[in-house]
């Protein structure tokens, strides 16, 4: 048997085990399907038997599985997470995946960073929740510094195939939206912009749980339901709170992220200058992922949802938001002139004419060659949006990302 180790992070708590746990001279710990009920129990674990280990074939068999999986991605009507449900559920995706430490690499690993995610905001543990925390947000600002368009095109695109880690996913996209928006058209500190990237990843953890079971579910909120997501940012104060976490900006962002307060940022504290942008950024993360009742919203559509307050008035959180991440975000899917579909892959010098991969010629048939169009160009203009859904061919997501590093005309802020 060759043992490769399990971090203890990747370790879901209250679900069974997807693979059997050993120590580091081969001794089972806990069989496959083995409930790990409390943080506590699995540090009592490790504290008397050490490291964490597992069959080295285990992780071979899942891994294959997740990467088969990943490009082979088919433009359905229902959404990936639903079509692999009844035989690889993503629990065990994100088990099966967690082993790899992204923290010391240039190359995200966007499936561990969810499933990282996903254990924090579920496994609230005062003892190991800041660091985890800490760990979560430095890597991904690195990444965003590193590669600020293939973040936003993993996240995006991750956000509209995969429902089932939803909570996860929306909150690295929201912090990814808010981290860009303050630094690169803002121009916060660089101090405030972790406070916000921490907030932003944190303001739905009162309801984690029932924001994923919610994004899945067929029928309207239950009364109790309702009443859970009325409350939860409160609930996620008092639980940050328990947590350790005591910054004021950060617990005001996350008090009012919900709160509807149009007009400008100026005269607001930073708190809630914070919790605006997160708002703003929240409903266009929102728009853009699909749910069980209905399909994903257009990027226009997203995008209005953001750009303009409930007053019906350009607001500045929404447009600072809209100028750091595009009309067309990476990950979208556009029409172009040439009646061509495609992929957008990066920011351009403005909002709305960003570089893109064409996947549909204008025959409607996949391309063989990813073709990469610079929609400035009047042929190759952008005429609409496109539904992640209604585009039907299997994409490569590693090529893809690897188009989000060409070099572009630079952003003019």
């Amino acid at each position: 048997m060759n043992l490769v180790t399990v971090s203890i992070d990747s370790v879901l708590i209250g679900r069974p085990l997807p693979f059997a746990l050993w120590d580091e001279s081969g001794v089972l710990l806990a069989p496959k399907g083995f409930v790990v009920k409390s943080r506590a129990d699995l540090d009592s674990i490790c504290d008397k038997r050490g490291p964490l280990f597992r069959d080295a074939a285990d992780s071979d068999t899942y891994q294959r599985a997740y990467v088969g999986k990943l490009h082979s991605l088919v433009r359905q009507e229902k959404p990936l997470g639903q079509i692999a449900e009844s035989q690889f559920s993503t629990f065990e995706l994100e088990s099966s995946r967690a082993t790899r430490d992204t923290t010391g690499t240039d190359e995200p690993d966007w499936l561990d960073l969810q499933g990282q995610t996903q254990t924090m905001l579920l496994d609230v543990n005062p003892a190991s929740f800041c660091a985890r925390l800490d760990k979560l947000q430095a890597q991904l600002s690195r990444h965003l510094r590193h590669n600020p368009d293939g973040t936003l095109f993993a996240l995006i695109h991750l956000s509209g195939s995969e429902m089932q880690l939803y909570s996860a996913t929306h909150a690295l996209l929201v912090s990814a939206m808010c981290s860009l928006a303050a630094r690169e058209v803002l121009k916060w500190p660089a101090a405030l912009e972790t406070l916000l990237g921490k907030a932003a990843l944190t303001m739905n953890i009162g309801m984690t749980d029932l924001q994923n079971r919610l994004a899945m579910q067929t029928t309207e909120p239950s009364p109790e339901q309702r009443t859970a997501i009325d409350e939860h940012a409160a609930l996620a104060v008092t639980l940050l709170k328990q947590l350790g976490i005591t910054a004021p900006l950060w617990l005001e962002a996350v008090l009012h992220h919900h709160t509807k307060t149009p007009g400008p940022l100026a005269g607001r504290s930073e708190g809630q200058r914070m919790a605006r942008l997160i708002q703003r950024a929240d409903m266009f993360a929102a728009c853009l992922a699909p749910r069980a009742t209905r399909a994903a919203k257009s990027p226009a559509n997203a995008m209005q949802a953001s750009y303009f307050d409930e007053n019906r008035q350009i607001d500045e959180a929404g447009a600072a938001l809209i100028k750091a991440v595009g009309i067309y975000s990476p990950g979208t899917y556009v029409r172009l002139a040439t009646d061509e579909i495609a992929v957008v892959i990066k920011r351009g010098a403005n909002t709305t004419t960003p570089r893109v991969a064409v996947l549909i010629n204008r025959s409607g048939m996949p391309t063989g060659e990813l073709i990469v169009r610079d929609t400035s160009k009047r042929e190759f203009r952008i005429v609409i949006g496109v539904a992640q859904r209604d585009v039907k061919v299997k994409i490569n997501l590693e090529r893809l990302l690897a188009l989000t590093k060409l070099p572009s005309t630079d952003r003019p802020w």
